[in-house]
């Protein structure tokens, strides 16, 4: 592993690129975990409002209205509120 880094710090440029790199790659994870959780959230929202219209179970609408007001309040783009009634 020594031999490995003395090999690194006798090439700094490639050392660089490898950090350059690295940083990169966090970055662009830390970024899209915002958007697929959004994602994530819209998809189990449809799925949810479709079993809403196969069974009408009112305790059920009343938990997915929740989980859209707080998606609308997050994310993009919004889903129009269930009638429950």
């Amino acid at each position: 592993m020594f031999q490995q880094w003395k090999l690194m710090s006798q090439n700094p440029r490639k050392y660089i690129i490898f950090v350059i790199i690295g940083i990169s790659i966090i970055l662009l994870i830390l970024s899209t975990e915002e958007l697929n959780s959004c994602g994530i959230q819209h998809v189990t929202l449809l799925n949810d409002i479709k079993t809403f219209e196969q069974n009408s179970d009112p305790e059920f609408c009343e938990k997915t209205v929740n989980k859209i007001l707080e998606f609308n309040e997050q994310c993009e783009p919004y889903i129009e509120i269930l009638d429950c009634g």
